[in-house]
């Protein structure tokens, strides 16, 4: 019956996010990953019979236990890739209740993945290519799934690490953390510290650290001209801790209790013992207050602790931080021109809150060979019929300009060809336009029940999408009020949406 009748279905949002101009596309791979299992159980066939209708022709059920994916073909462009309204970025094709099947499950491997990606790579283009960023956002996910999810996409956004050992070990995505102030306050004296005794790198005889840093501490505090008194020895007790255990991993979190006259001193005094011994710090993190303001005035003290006590690579100590972390944080900070050197990001990257969903929708373009349309009044709702292949053209500059839509049986546009096209919002219009390049957008991932090209591995997804990224305009790239990117179809496809349309 119908339901074997050869159908296609595309996925796609018709919005782009956080009022931009693009998406990065993701979760194609575990899309695949999950066609290629998909099947119903002989467990899962019982639950249905429990909650379906009694009534339910048994033949229904003998067909889900004999479906798979075997006839399904989908088409998709590359993973990371930038993507935009309207325009499909995955294709599938097989028979009808298959592909009616695999609507949710796609959409909800690709909407959350593709969505979180895209909001750090603006995070990513809003920082710069310099600046380390960091997703921490594992304890404000929307439960473990949604955490690993936003490790595992942020990383393909342009992060460079996450706090989330988990995905480190899932993923391979490298791995970054920081002292806890729950660590710093948990400590009262330096007699608690034990062991605190640490040999120089270059060996010989243990040193008592607690010691060495408590000298280094008035030396440090004379410079600073802060009382030593005023430098909390809990968490003098509690650097100490750290770096006896971690002397090539020694970094400090400077805020818990006051950073000019404890946090700071405390942490060069720690630092500058270990130096002593062979050893070199390797950051501090703030976690409030004013960033900008006060990662100034720790790289000025650095700075100067660097020159006076003859030891130059203290004027360069990472400088992260951290705390309630926004798009419009990043503005500040380049705007003020802070000393930050590395930007951990949680709850306003993982959660999505100025978008929290893309709106990927998945519609039938073509039943038993026959191109589908939607109506609706909402132009922006109706479907645009019919297999197509998709073409992205380039201008001169070699900047995508315009994503093109043509039926699969039209010939390929070329490079210098002439193109009468009609562009989305504005079909009552004939444009003409010459590429520079011409591009197919989609390759055939999945076909006969298997993954029949090699997946990426996710550095590699990592580097396509900030390649992606980096080819488009300024005008298109930029986040705030950019230029539309125009999507078209052919003058061919057009027709067939009006003969369609005409006829319903």
């Amino acid at each position: 019956g119908l339901r074997r009748a050869p159908a296609a279905a595309e996925l796609f949002f018709r919005r782009p996010p956080f009022r931009g101009s693009f998406a990065l596309g993701a979760g194609r791979a575990e899309g695949l990953r999950g066609l290629r299992a998909f099947r119903f159980s002989a467990a899962d066939v019982a639950y249905l019979r429990s909650v379906l209708p009694s009534n339910t022709d048994d033949a229904f059920f003998d067909y889900l236990a004999t479906l798979d994916a075997s006839e399904v073909t989908v088409t998709a462009i590359p993973e990371g890739s930038v993507v935009f309204a309207r325009v499909p970025f995955l294709q599938v094709k097989g028979p009808l209740l298959v592909v009616q099947l695999l609507e949710t499950t796609l959409l909800c491997l690709v909407n959350y993945a593709s969505l979180v990606a895209t909001n750090a790579a603006r995070f990513r283009l809003l920082a710069g290519p310099d600046m380390k960023l960091m997703e921490m956002g594992l304890r404000r996910a929307q439960g473990p799934d949604g955490a690993l999810s936003a490790s595992k996409y942020s990383y393909i956004g342009g992060f460079d690490c996450t706090s989330n050992i988990l995905a480190g070990k899932l993923y391979g995505i490298p791995v970054r953390g920081t002292i806890a102030h729950s660590f710093v306050m948990s400590f009262r004296s330096l007699e608690e510290v034990q062991p605190r005794e640490l040999p120089p790198q270059a060996g010989g005889d243990p040193v008592d650290l607690a010691a060495l840093a408590v000298s280094w501490l008035q030396r440090v505090c004379d410079r600073l001209q802060t009382p030593p008194g005023k430098a909390n020895q809990g968490e003098l007790a509690a650097f100490v801790s750290y770096a006896v255990t971690f002397p090539c991993d020694f970094q400090g979190l400077l805020d818990t209790y006051c950073v000019r006259r404890s946090g700071l001193p405390n942490f060069c005094a720690v630092a500058l013992a270990l130096h002593q011994l062979g050893y070199q710090a390797i950051g501090v993190r703030l976690d409030s207050g004013d960033l900008a303001q006060q990662s100034k005035e720790i790289r000025q003290v650095f700075r100067d602790c660097g020159a006076h006590f003859q030891v130059p690579w203290f004027g360069t100590i990472p400088i992260a931080v951290s705390n309630d972390i926004s798009e419009q944080s990043l503005e500040e900070f380049r705007r003020e021109g802070s000393e930050i050197d590395m930007i951990g990001i949680g709850t306003n990257l993982v959660t999505c809150p100025l978008q929290p969903s893309l709106g990927c929708v998945y519609k039938l373009v073509e039943v038993n060979g026959s191109p589908c349309l939607k109506l609706t009044e909402d132009e922006e709702k109706m479907t645009i019929p019919g297999m197509k292949t998709i073409y992205r053209l380039y201008d001169a500059a070699g900047h995508p300009f315009m994503d093109l839509m043509a039926l699969e049986e039209e010939p390929s546009p070329s490079a210098g060809q002439e193109l009468g096209i009609r562009v989305l919002g504005r079909l009552w219009e004939t444009t003409t336009v010459i590429p520079s390049t011409v591009e197919p957008l989609h390759r055939t991932y999945f076909r006969d029940g298997q993954v029949c090209e090699p997946l990426p591995s996710l550095p590699e997804v990592r580097t396509h999408a900030q390649v992606s990224l980096s080819l488009l305009s300024p005008a298109h790239r930029r986040l705030h009020e950019p230029q539309p990117y125009p999507v078209a179809v052919t003058e061919r496809l057009h027709r067939l949406f009006l003969e369609l349309r005409q006829g319903s």
